[in-house]
């Protein structure tokens, strides 16, 4: 089990991952999740935690979450 109160890059990772694979992303592929910094964690976990409660996103829900994950990746 992963233990997502320790921001870890590690942890940045797994959710970021883990998002895409509930999104089904198609642009998956080039939302590297080394591409998310561990400086923006609490940013990221808030977005994992809607994602990860939600049973069902419509698709303006995913363009409003792809948009975020956007915003939060680092340059």
């Amino acid at each position: 089990m992963v233990d997502l109160t320790q921001k870890t890059q590690e942890n940045v990772e797994y959710m970021i991952e883990a998002i895409k694979a509930k999104l089904r992303m198609a642009t998956g592929a080039a939302m590297s999740a080394s591409a998310f910094h561990v400086d923006r964690y609490d940013d990221i976990l808030e977005v994992y935690e809607i994602v990860m409660n939600k049973e069902r996103l419509s698709i303006s829900e995913v363009e409003a979450l792809a948009k975020e994950l956007g915003q939060l990746r680092g340059n």
